[in-house]
């Protein structure tokens, strides 16, 4: 069955940088739109960024030019390099299925930006 398993997330201070990465199983991954979202508590979870198999990524206004997606298809592996990091970007993160996401969400990964 599909699988998401996330990992990377921590704690640190604004401006400080993580890498979250995201092995998926289950399917043929190198054909799909893979997407990292965010839920922030009280929130409801949102699109952070998206990468097709090829072609254009896609960006949340929000961390343009700070964070950057990218995947191995070699590896059934997803990427999240967070740079610049702000306390509002605190929250879990998820990766998933994009622009609909699958109905089974994995653990995600706790990313924390306090001072």
């Amino acid at each position: 069955q599909v699988q998401f398993v996330e990992s990377g997330g921590g704690s640190v201070q604004p401006g400080g940088s993580l890498r979250l990465s995201c092995a998926a199983s289950g399917i043929i991954f190198r054909i799909y739109f893979m997407g990292w979202y965010r839920q922030a508590p009280g929130k409801q979870r949102e699109l952070v960024a998206a990468i097709p198999s090829g072609g254009n990524t896609v960006y949340a206004d929000s961390v343009k030019g700070r964070f950057t997606i990218s995947r191995d298809n070699a590896k059934n592996t997803v990427y999240l390099q967070m740079n610049s990091l702000k306390p509002e970007d605190t929250a879990v993160y998820y990766c998933n299925f994009y622009p609909t996401p699958y109905n089974y969400w994995g653990q995600g990964t706790q990313v924390t930006v306090s001072s």
